[in-house]
């Protein structure tokens, strides 16, 4: 939307619409983009987070070898420079900040915080010292500071990862992966050299249900199964389909997408394969759900696990066929979940915050003046990247068709910065704190003749950054 000359002075002379947006990932920074993007009224956009860095799962999700999709930071940069955008760290939601806090300083809050946890398995076990989930084990390689840098010593030749999503792909890659194919990555060097003294030799993939139904997509499992030095086992028994059965007819032809076709030509190309002789091995095991975590105190000793089938009503069933895997180390990779938010109402089954149009509702389904919500804590955790970018644009044309109403509501709003010293000294950072961080990590990588960054590990690096030291 453009306006004519004769209106952009009074544009100008409106008073900023201040908007808070909690979360500092792709769907938090491209709220803030679409806000600064439109022309309808100027903006004011404070990009919060509890962290002193910014792009979220860009940072601490997407695996240290995925050079491509850490790109799009380099777009997100853009929309943190802009002059009316704000990123503060260290500032977290509930704790630094209410939301009564907010109602005294902006017209209108945007919650961005993603789905930080895993979904859990459900099993006997799962609790021992040895099993974990898939997202600590990422939060680790992707050094994020709540990640104990001592928690993994990969002391296992055995290891099983349970799911067939391409977050349980890339943490069986990266154990498959020698140390000196992901040293020109940002992986931070300590963890580089667990991986390099790592005992890991074989990894077992487990999917519930087969190839057809796995939510991997077709780049990610070629990847896998290409890594050199791997050798490759696929049962022919646990391949749904042979493609060309589909082309004639036996199925129906539209019934499976480009991507499903891909995906079983490519493990076809892997059943009973000639021998690599790799010092490695990625065992995929279809149509096997983990029953049990072998073990006790002193850590896991193996995964009990059953064969599955499909009901004539289209629900999983196990068979009774049992066995065991001779595991020492199990990751379980079945699903990210969203966490409530203090004074914000939670859908508890779909682990979203409710909302229509991306307005927030209550617990009675009315809407929450001032109140939104974007990416996965909005629709859950599904789609790519970009997929946040035109679901956040959504949310922000809700907010600006309230604009009005929010402004006629908020009254004279108070500085940011005053209400949060109300709550006493709180270690703040800033974009230019960041910047530090940043070129911090540079000059590491430099240091060790390591690609063009590599990041520091736990908050004590950050401190010492922000320190100064």
């Amino acid at each position: 939307m453009t306006f004519p000359e004769s209106d952009k002075q009074y544009i100008e002379d409106i008073e900023p619409l201040r908007v808070a947006v909690i979360g500092s990932g792709p769907a938090g920074i491209y709220a803030a983009e679409a806000l600064t993007r439109q022309q309808q009224v100027p903006v004011h956009v404070d990009i919060m987070d509890r962290l002193p860095t910014p792009y979220g799962l860009v940072r601490y999700g997407v695996a240290p070898d995925h050079l491509k999709i850490k790109g799009v930071v380099r777009a997100l940069r853009q929309v943190l420079e802009h002059p009316d955008v704000h990123f503060l760290g260290g500032v977290e939601f509930g704790t630094d900040l209410s939301r009564a806090d907010l109602a005294r300083t902006h017209h209108a809050v945007v919650y961005a915080t993603g789905a930080a946890v895993d979904r859990r398995m459900g099993i006997p076990g799962e609790d021992l010292p040895g099993s974990f989930a898939a997202t600590d084990f990422v939060n680790w390689y992707c050094a994020h500071p709540d990640s104990a840098l001592d928690q993994f010593v990969l002391n296992s030749e055995e290891v099983a990862v349970v799911g067939a999503g391409n977050v349980a792909i890339d943490v069986a890659r990266i154990l498959l992966k020698g140390a000196d194919e992901l040293s020109h990555t940002d992986i931070p060097q300590p963890v580089l050299d667990v991986l390099a003294s790592g005992r890991v030799r074989t990894v077992h993939l487990l999917a519930r249900r087969g190839p057809l139904q796995a939510k991997f997509t077709s780049p990610e499992l070629r990847e896998l199964l290409s890594l050199p030095g791997v050798d490759v086992d696929v049962r022919a028994e646990q391949i749904d389909l042979d493609p060309a059965t589909v082309d004639a007819g036996e199925l129906g032809a539209g019934r499976l997408s480009r991507a499903v076709r891909t995906n079983l030509k490519l493990l076809r190309e892997h059943v009973d394969p000639p021998a690599r002789e790799g010092p490695r091995t990625l065992r995929l095991h279809f149509w096997t759900r983990p029953l049990e975590v072998q073990g006790d105190e002193n850590g896991v000793s193996g995964l009990r696990v059953e064969r599955t089938r499909l009901a004539s009503d289209g629900s999983l069933v196990g068979t009774g066929k049992t066995a065991e895997l001779d595991v020492g180390m199990v990751l379980r990779s079945v699903g990210y979940a969203s966490v409530p938010l203090p004074e914000v109402a939670f859908d508890d089954r779909s682990r979203t915050v409710p909302q229509e149009e991306g307005r927030v509702l209550d617990a009675k389904g009315d809407v929450v003046r001032g109140d939104y919500v974007v990416g996965w804590i909005k629709r859950g955790p599904s789609g790519v990247i970009g997929t946040n970018k035109s679901d956040a644009a959504a949310t922000i044309r809700s907010l600006l068709e309230d604009a009005p109403a929010l402004r006629e509501a908020a009254g004279e709003l108070l500085p940011l910065e005053k209400v949060l010293d109300e709550h006493g000294p709180v270690v703040r950072s800033n974009y230019q704190d960041w910047l530090r961080i940043d070129a911090e990590e540079a000059r590491q990588a430099e240091e060790l003749g390591r690609g063009e960054r590599v990041k520091l590990h736990g908050w004590h690096a950050y401190r010492r950054v922000l320190d100064g030291h």
